[in-house]
């Protein structure tokens, strides 16, 4: 459930700042409180895929469709992750096969998606040859 009260301080603070960017500032604050009503409320599935990352980027493939999208993680350190990756695969851009629970959404005013990953689970690491 949303934290209603920490976007009603926000928006409180907003309209009691004294500047001429007051009104585009309160807009941004309704389209966050939208977006987050938008996120709630979209059902999630399952995808199987491959979660790479390199250069800052984390990217998804997935493994029926094979289409690639971008991949944000909600509730995670994004630090964190970067490090969980890297100790893992050992290097950038290398595939780690991935169970995401999430949706997609349509990034502003484009055809571009992004998958929101609420969780997820490591599979098996691409080309680790160990068997």
């Amino acid at each position: 459930m949303i934290n209603y009260l920490k976007y009603l301080i926000l928006f409180f603070l907003v309209i009691n700042l004294n500047s001429s960017y007051s009104k585009n500032k309160i807009q941004l604050v309704f389209n966050l409180i939208q977006q987050d009503l938008l996120d709630e409320n979209i059902e999630t599935q399952n995808y199987i895929g491959w979660w790479i990352y390199g250069e800052g980027q984390h990217l998804f493939k997935d493994e029926k469709s094979l289409q690639e999208w971008d991949l944000e993680f909600l509730n995670e350190d994004m630090k964190e992750l970067e490090t969980l990756y890297l100790a893992v695969c050992e290097m950038e851009y290398f595939p780690m096969e991935f169970q995401i629970t999430g949706y997609l959404r349509k990034t502003n005013n484009s055809e571009k998606k992004t998958l929101i990953a609420q969780s997820f689970k490591i599979l098996y690491i691409q080309g680790c040859g160990e068997q």
